[in-house]
């Protein structure tokens, strides 16, 4: 479609998507990457999961989400990396207030990703495909890395299209053409279509989203009921979903894996503490604050357990938040031992949720404590998390080292 031909449409979506992302800025920073197969979220020995792979790891086969130790035997000569959130985000602001220079309708997805309506704004620069090239182009100018857009008249096809020809694609599909676009396609392209419904769908001799269009719907609606629907009317390419600017978060949390599976209450305390502090500064900078605190526990093999309280205050405040989870996760530490579990931790995680909006007000310790916070942030900020301690961080450190002392 050319860039200039009228669009057609009821709306005009695109989809842009940063390709590699994590990878990508870290070969741009570091010119001596690039070229190689980089491995974002740990070194290789580390327990933990890929954050993301730059296209040179994909061809080993590694891929986000999968354990660090099975990327290094995929691709041995990887180049593994723990990663830098601030640039990340950093880069991640920067490209939203590009797409947000073309319309104000920018729904973001993810750091990476984001749906951008440009119905009203596209005949102000030459159109939907005009946008994108501009976009693509002052990405790769102002950021140094590469955008991959998909443009639609509904988000469904818009994402769909922006996936298919990475790196550095541009897949328009034109109005009119959607139900033709996504038939020849995998079923595990479809939004709704996991891994129990597609064995389903297989199972009935249903391979593309072309099969799942043309199957019977009352089939689908008596196996699946209104998800059988809604999957068969996007198969036709029907999506009639808004894009929806600055949907806010439901809750901030910040979680932390041990390289060692650890029993010792200092140590997670400790870190506790620190997931606190994160918590906090991000609650303070969003001007939110949450009014249930949870903690999250994974103890060996792979179980999962979480405790939370509600506050009768909400609180963006670190030491608040701290105490709050350092009683849950006593709580649940004495509820284990009470009944003779002893499973070692491997993954420690603070949350707040039930957020509201505005800062907190309130008597002479509530401003103090706010002071002592935002100049606490601004030294974090500038110097890292590790420029201060608090005292209380410092004295489960010293506990922690009589407690390794003791043990040798």
């Amino acid at each position: 479609m050319a860039d200039d031909a009228p669009w057609t449409g009821p709306r005009a979506i695109l989809h842009g998507d940063l390709d590699a992302f994590y990878a990508s800025v870290e070969q741009r920073d570091r010119p001596e990457l690039r070229g190689r197969p980089v491995i974002v979220g740990g070194l290789a020995h580390e327990r933990g999961v890929v954050s993301a792979a730059s296209y040179e790891a994909r061809a080993f086969g590694v891929r986000s989400a999968m354990p660090l130790r099975m990327a290094a035997r995929l691709c041995p000569d990887g180049v593994f990396v723990r990663g830098d959130p601030d640039r990340y985000l950093e880069a991640s602001d920067t490209v939203m207030e590009l797409f947000a220079r073309f319309t104000p309708l920018v729904q973001p997805i993810s750091l990476d990703e984001a749906f951008l309506d440009v119905t009203g704004s596209a005949h102000l620069f030459g159109g939907p495909v005009a946008i994108a090239r501009r976009l693509k182009a002052e990405v790769r100018t102002t950021l140094g890395l590469v955008l991959s857009v998909g443009i639609a008249s509904n988000k469904l096809c818009a994402k769909i299209a922006s996936d298919l020809r990475k790196p550095d694609g541009l897949v328009v599909v034109a109005p009119g053409t959607e139900s033709a676009f996504l038939a020849p396609l995998p079923l595990q392209r479809l939004w709704g279509v996991g891994p129990r419904t597609r064995e389903v769908l297989e199972g009935w001799g249903l391979r593309t989203i072309g099969d799942l269009a043309a199957f019977a719907t009352p089939a689908l609606e008596a196996r699946f009921g209104e998800h059988g629907a809604a999957i068969h009317e996007r198969a036709l390419g029907v999506d009639d979903d808004l894009v929806v600017p600055h949907e806010a978060a439901k809750s901030i949390g910040h979680e932390h894996t041990f390289d060692v599976d650890t029993l010792d209450q200092a140590q997670l305390e400790h870190m506790l503490l620190r997931l606190s502090e994160g918590v906090g500064k991000r609650m303070r900078g969003a001007s939110v604050r949450g009014r249930t605190i949870a903690i999250k526990l994974r103890v060996a093999p792979f179980e999962t357990r979480t405790r939370q309280r509600t506050l009768a205050e909400p609180t963006d405040e670190d030491l608040t938040i701290f105490r709050v989870a350092r009683s849950l996760l006593r709580d649940a530490l004495g509820d284990d031992r009470a009944r003779g579990l002893v499973s070692p931790v491997r993954l420690i995680g603070v949350h707040a949720s039930g957020l509201v909006a505005g800062a907190q007000l309130g008597l002479f310790d509530a401003a103090r404590a706010a002071r002592l916070n935002a100049a606490l942030d601004a030294v974090r900020s500038r110097f890292g998390d590790d420029a201060l301690d608090r005292a209380s961080a410092r004295d489960s450190d010293r506990r922690r080292r009589l407690s390794d002392r003791r043990v040798q």
